[in-house]
């Protein structure tokens, strides 16, 4: 089980955290990664983290957005600065082993 949580309302320029904390071990898993849906839209990757800790980001988020990962903690999380009003959307962290599994989604409102 995944759950997503550190949503909020933030204005243009600012900087919000989120995690994703799994109820088993995240070394299991051979990628996890941030998704976003805005109103709308189709859901899109944000970033992604292997195993072997290799990342990689969607492009209006490059420069922007970090992706991490704490084993020891069990939990994924993404560091978001400089937010922009196009950044606002529902967040979902997701984990791939042999299945994929989705959390519930955080909100993240930029207001400009």
């Amino acid at each position: 089980q995944l759950q997503a949580s550190g949503g909020g309302l933030v204005e243009s320029g600012g900087s919000l955290r989120l995690s994703c904390a799994s109820s088993g071990s995240i070394s299991e898993f051979s990628s996890m990664g941030w998704y976003r849906e805005a109103p709308g839209k189709q859901r899109e990757m944000v970033a992604s983290i292997s195993s072997g800790d290799r990342v990689d980001y969607g492009d209006s988020v490059k420069g922007r957005f970090a992706i991490s990962r704490d084993n020891a903690k069990n939990t994924l999380y993404l560091q978001m600065n400089n937010l922009k009003p196009e950044d606002t959307a529902r967040y979902y962290c997701r984990a791939k082993r042999i299945s994929i599994y989705w959390g519930q989604g955080t909100l993240v409102t930029v207001s400009s």
